[in-house]
C-alpha cells in the first residue's frame, strides 16, 4: 500500500477537489481501490491523469469526451510520457481553433460591444437589414455567423 495515496493527499497534490475525484469516479475517468476500512486509495500514477483531465477540461472538452481519450490509453500499462503525447497531439487543431475564437472575442470588445448595436438593426454597416437577428439570438458576428448556424441546425 506504499504506492497508493488517500483521497486528501491526492486533492492536495492535483489541485482537485476531493468531491471531484468522488465525481470523476463515479463517471469512469478514474478509479481507487478500497482499503481494509473502505476508504478510497489511489495509485500514484492517477496524478498524470488528473493532470490531462484538467488540461482537456481547460480546453473545453467535456467530461464524456475525456472518458473517451482515456479510453485509447493502454491498459497493459501505467501510461508513459509517449501515450499522453500520442492521445493529446490532435488537440493542435482544437487550440488553434480555441485562440482564434479569443481573437475574434478579443476584436469584438472594442468594435462590436463598443458600438453597442451587436445584431440589431440599426447597423448598416456590418449588419443591414439585422441579417444576424434572422440567424438567432445573441451576438452572431462576435461568436461567428457559422457556429451560429450550426447551433441551429441550419
Amino acid at each position: 500500500m506504499d504506492n497508493l495515496l488517500t483521497i486528501n493527499q491526492i486533492s492536495r497534490r492535483s489541485g482537485v477537489a476531493a468531491s471531484a475525484l468522488r465525481y470523476y469516479e463515479e463517471r469512469g475517468l478514474i478509479a481507487s481501490e478500497r482499503a481494509g476500512s473502505g476508504h478510497r486509495r489511489f495509485p500514484r500514477a492517477i496524478l498524470r491523469k488528473l493532470a490531462f483531465i484538467v488540461f482537456a477540461q481547460r480546453l473545453g472538452m467535456s467530461l464524456d469526451e475525456i472518458r473517451a481519450e482515456l479510453d485509447k490509453l493502454p491498459a497493459d500499462h501505467v501510461p508513459k510520457g509517449r501515450d499522453w503525447a500520442r492521445l493529446s497531439g490532435p488537440w493542435t487543431k482544437r487550440i488553434d481553433e480555441r485562440i482564434a475564437e479569443l481573437e475574434r472575442l478579443k476584436a469584438g470588445l472594442a468594435e462590436c460591444i463598443g458600438c453597442g448595436c451587436l445584431s440589431l438593426d440599426r447597423c448598416r454597416l456590418v449588419n443591414p437589414a439585422d441579417r444576424a437577428g434572422q440567424l438567432g439570438p445573441g451576438p452572431l458576428f462576435w461568436v461567428g455567423m457559422e457556429r451560429a448556424r450550426s447551433r441551429r441546425g441550419a
